[in-house]
């Protein structure tokens, strides 16, 4: 459905708030906040150096004598705050384009359909997420995960018969879980990076990997095209819908934190989650003498000759 665009990657940040505050967006001074973050650190770092120092002999928690000291934490240890970014103009407005969209028309249509009663929403809901079994369908299959593919065929014809075109989890009560996959997945199994940090119209923090991923996601579904939901006027009604049925069940709001470096903070942990979860999933042969993210990351920020 093509409306459905509008909500796919904006549910996946989260930020538990409930205030917005877009039209007072903060300056950008990355050189001078930059400088500030350093000195605190510093300071930080030398205050604890000093306790250490204070106190050498200070008894562990369980109340015996202290330890060995742990080792000391090197570079190679801490996840890099390098992200490859090499559309960061772009994305920062795209960024700021897509708060003020959030302020402006999809929290006020999710904040009036948050009024509707609790049982329709979850009928609504629960009857788009059993669409999306047919997608895990596909890329487990594709994963060759076939015991999840099956599971997931399971799930759909349980809760599209018994759970009434999918309205009640009925599967969920007969312990089948969902385990919820796309194609950007499929790509990280067989060994695809997720590429530079994207941020998508509308729809928010991505991968260049994750856009192709939701792109052939939504031609697996517009393909198939299960009841004839995904073709003609009616998809445009229940594409609109599901993006407004997605946003409402997500916390994040722009800005409310006050941060100063949210986009930072935001593409750092997106990108990262992203890393880990692609070592999850990629098999044995692949991910065996593979470096891990830490060292992927570093890799890309070390400069050329180092």
């Amino acid at each position: 459905m093509r409306s459905a665009l509008f909500a796919a990657l904006v549910a996946l940040a989260g930020c538990a708030s409930q205030s917005v505050s877009i039209r007072s967006v903060p300056a950008e001074h990355p050189a001078a906040e930059a400088a500030a973050a350093a000195e605190s650190a510093a300071a930080f770092t030398a205050a604890a150096m000093g306790v250490a120092e204070n106190n050498p002999d200070k008894a562990s928690p369980s109340g015996g004598p202290a330890g060995p000291a742990p080792p000391p934490v090197t570079p190679a240890d801490a996840p890099s705050m390098y992200t490859y970014d090499p559309w960061e103009r772009l994305n920062r407005f795209t960024y700021r384009f897509n708060a003020r969209f959030d302020e402006r028309v999809f929290l006020p249509v999710s904040n009036v359909y948050r009024r509707v009663p609790a049982p329709i929403r979850s009928g609504v809901h629960n009857f788009f997420e059993n669409l999306s079994e047919v997608d895990s369908v596909v890329n487990h299959t594709l994963q060759w995960r076939l015991k999840l593919g099956l599971r997931d065929v399971g799930r759909f014809v349980i809760n599209s018969t018994i759970g009434i075109g999918g309205l009640f989890d009925v599967a969920a009560k007969l312990k089948l879980p969902a385990a919820r996959t796309g194609l950007s997945t499929t790509l990280a199994k067989w060994g695809m990076h997720p590429g530079p940090y994207l941020v998508i119209p509308l729809l928010g923090p991505s991968t260049l990997r994750d856009g192709i991923g939701f792109i052939g996601d939504y031609g697996i579904l517009y393909g198939i095209d299960i009841g004839h939901l995904y073709r003609g006027n009616l998809s445009w009604g229940l594409g609109t819908l599901n993006a407004i049925d997605q946003r409402s069940n997500v916390s994040f709001r722009y800005y409310a934190t006050g941060s100063p470096f949210e986009y930072e903070n935001i593409r750092f942990l997106y990108v990262r989650k992203r890393l880990i979860e692609d070592q999850g999933v990629r098999p044995k042969e692949i991910s065996k003498g593979a470096k891990s993210t830490t060292q992927q990351e570093n890799d890309v920020a070390a400069p050329a000759g180092k």
